[in-house]
């Protein structure tokens, strides 16, 4: 089983990324956890260009196909071979992520981004994936250290991003929007329902009030 975080920056993906896979491993199962673009060696070098590298131009295209080719050796190198062994994968975004700031936000045709991921990731897609959302001045305010090359658009391009990802939720029944504006307890509480309900033989409620 393959799940994937997404949302705009500053709405506390890693902290849920970590919530969700202590959960998923006290329901007895294996735990790979991944993040996009990244995860192997390949992949970090191409987040270090993409993200921290502002002085390298990257046309939208290039861009794009960067975020692409960390993917695709994401997927061949980690989890498609997690997959295989039975764990359950869960990655910080994946290529809604591209979808969205590239092609909502980015002015790239979205249906081609689709297209293109298709192709990046040999067909293979989250079974589910929990974009956390927030109003942009909000999350931009949790946001602490140097802005990456993504964080230094600016508030109105993380709207469209924001907007984007409501766009993509409402569409995809694999898309689900949590409110991240709210207690740590209380996002994780729903990420925990929302699996038990899709898949209740697999994931066996763990949730206690005040924790993960």
């Amino acid at each position: 089983m393959f799940f994937s975080f997404d949302g705009i920056d500053g709405t506390g993906k890693s902290t849920q990324v970590d919530l969700f896979a202590q959960y998923v491993r006290a329901s007895g199962h294996d735990v790979l956890t991944c993040r996009d673009p990244g995860g192997t060696l390949l992949g970090e070098r191409l987040r270090d260009i993409l993200l921290h590298k502002a002085e390298i131009p990257l046309g939208s295209r290039a861009e794009m196909l960067l975020y692409m080719a960390s993917r695709a050796q994401l997927v061949h190198e980690v989890i498609k071979p997690a997959l295989k062994q039975g764990s359950v994968v869960i990655c910080d975004r994946f290529l809604l992520a591209n979808v969205v700031y590239q092609g909502h936000a980015g002015g790239l045709p979205v249906a081609e981004l689709w297209q293109v991921g298709q192709i990046a990731t040999a067909g293979i897609q989250p079974d589910l994936t929990f974009v956390l959302d927030m109003p942009v001045d909000v999350a931009a305010r949790r946001i602490t250290g140097q802005l990456d090359r993504m964080e230094s658009r600016g508030l109105d391009y993380m709207d469209r991003v924001r907007r984007g990802f409501l766009v993509e939720a409402a569409r995809r029944d694999d898309v689900v929007t949590i409110d991240a504006d709210r207690e740590i307890a209380q996002i994780q509480h729903q990420i925990q329902t929302t699996v038990e309900e899709r898949w209740p033989q697999a994931f066996a409620a763990q949730y206690q009030e005040g924790g993960g």
